[in-house]
């Protein structure tokens, strides 16, 4: 829940892996030193790719076996470190499993807790993942925090529903290189549409279909500029996150006042107008 609004300034990090395909322990072992290591950078909120301990694997009841103990590790990692940290995995369901993602608080807590919304239909994700319902906002540290999930990231409308409550989305995915372009550029589409920072969170490496994956995880400023960016190998994209310079922009350019949702309702209504 979030509570009064404060002002804040907060380094986060995003770790870039090389995702070892359905082996969560080993992913948890690789994971493990570069989180200590965003931290003793100064990070405050790290988050992880979609789907980190595992890969984006279409065995999602075996890989949803595996939420609780990958839950269980996140949880001691961000009390080790007294962190927050942001971590998706399958989950179970009472149908089909969820993509899901937790962010853990430094006590180790469940914060928020997300379910994609959008499964990804061209590679079958809706036949395997159950499709998520709310988006969910938690306040860390004073900035105020959205997390989405890799496909997702092709819809404006959540963003611009979530927009008045938040200053920074993180998009945690495991985004191919041959659609490398539009990553980039819809990360910067959302900072732009919503005046708010945008972490986004890729895996590098390949998988065993032979797919690359080229990361480009990035930070963005409300304007849609980027702040840092990391591509085609492992590693942290880090920087300080401004709730108040968002919120300064918002208040000097105020754009997303002078939206018209019931406009936009009664136009999909209207149909060919006919």
């Amino acid at each position: 829940m979030l509570g009064s609004i404060r002002e804040a300034t907060v380094r986060v990090a995003g770790i870039q892996l090389d995702v070892i395909w359905e082996d969560p322990a080993a992913n948890l072992a690789r994971v493990e030193p570069r989180v200590a290591e965003a931290a003793a950078a100064g990070a405050r909120l790290v988050a992880l790719p979609e789907m980190f301990a595992t890969g984006f694997s279409m065995a999602s009841v075996e890989m949803a076996a595996h939420a609780e103990a990958i839950r269980s590790a996140v949880a001691a990692l961000a009390r080790r470190h007294r962190i927050w940290l942001l971590a998706g995995y399958a989950e179970p369901g009472a149908e089909r499993p969820y993509n899901a993602c937790s962010l853990v608080d430094p006590d180790g807590a469940e914060a928020l807790h997300y379910r994609k919304l959008h499964p990804f239909t061209l590679a079958g994700e809706h036949e395997h993942y159950e499709a998520g319902t709310a988006l969910q906002t938690a306040d860390v540290d004073g900035v105020r925090v959205t997390p989405t999930i890799c496909y997702d990231l092709r819809f404006p409308e959540i963003y611009r529903a979530a927009a008045d409550r938040t200053d920074l989305y993180v998009v945690i995915a495991s985004w191919p290189d041959r659609r490398s372009f539009a990553w980039r550029t819809l990360l910067a589409a959302r900072a732009i549409d919503c005046q708010a920072w945008v972490l986004g969170v890729n895996r590098v490496g390949g998988d065993p279909f032979g797919v690359p994956h080229r990361g480009d995880s990035s930070l963005l400023d409300p304007l849609g500029e980027t702040v840092a960016s990391l591509a085609w190998e492992e590693g942290a994209v880090a920087g300080e996150v401004d709730a108040g310079r968002a919120r300064e922009l918002r208040r000097r350019l105020p754009f997303l006042a002078d939206r018209r949702p019931d406009l936009y309702r009664s136009l999909d209504e209207a149909g060919d107008g006919e």
